[in-house]
């Protein structure tokens, strides 16, 4: 029997290295009733999603890395602790910081010219409403300063951390139980 990636607790990344198979920038995934996922791009929020306070939480930054190498990865942010670059160095991303207003809107149109269908999007405020809702798969994520209810209604899956929402796509048979229908 061939190993596939979940299988006794490996992750894609590690499934990929066995089999020494070149990463792409592409993930696909087929789900029962769900359809079929090929994303290409990963968008996260930076406050309260990826960090607290402005500091970016355990774990994160190697599961960002792991991610990029199937991925490519975005984060949109207001940034409101003015801590998301020095935070993300070494971190295998795109970085943008929202500036004006209607970040909702910024967000949810930088799905939309990515092309929404390759789009999974992780967030927690009312500004990430739009973009989770547009994204193939909305995550919200629920760390100490809450969730939106907005953005909660928007999702297609809630977590507890952002370790957890990038390890469904590095161990994607989580990902596939939870949106199978």
């Amino acid at each position: 029997m061939q190993e596939s990636p979940g299988n006794d607790g490996i992750s894609y990344i590690q499934f990929m290295d066995r089999l020494n198979l070149r990463r792409s920038e592409m993930f696909e995934l087929d789900i029962p009733c769900f359809g079929l996922v090929r994303l290409e791009h990963c968008i996260s929020d930076f406050t309260g999603t990826l960090s607290v306070d402005g500091k970016l939480l355990p774990g994160v930054k190697e599961r960002m890395n792991a991610v990029a190498k199937i991925l490519k990865v975005h984060v949109l942010t207001a940034d409101t602790f003015g801590k998301a670059r020095a935070e993300l160095e070494g971190v295998n991303c795109e970085v943008t910081i929202l500036t004006g207003e209607n970040h909702d809107n910024q967000k949810a149109e930088f799905v939309s010219k990515l092309g929404a269908e390759k789009v999974i999007a992780l967030g927690n405020g009312n500004n990430d409403r739009r973009m989770l809702k547009s994204a193939k798969i909305g995550i919200a994520v629920c760390l100490e300063e809450g969730c939106a209810k907005d953005a909660l209604f928007a999702s297609d899956i809630v977590v507890k951390s952002p370790v957890d929402a990038f390890d469904l796509l590095l161990y994607p048979k989580r990902l596939k139980a939870t949106l199978r229908f």
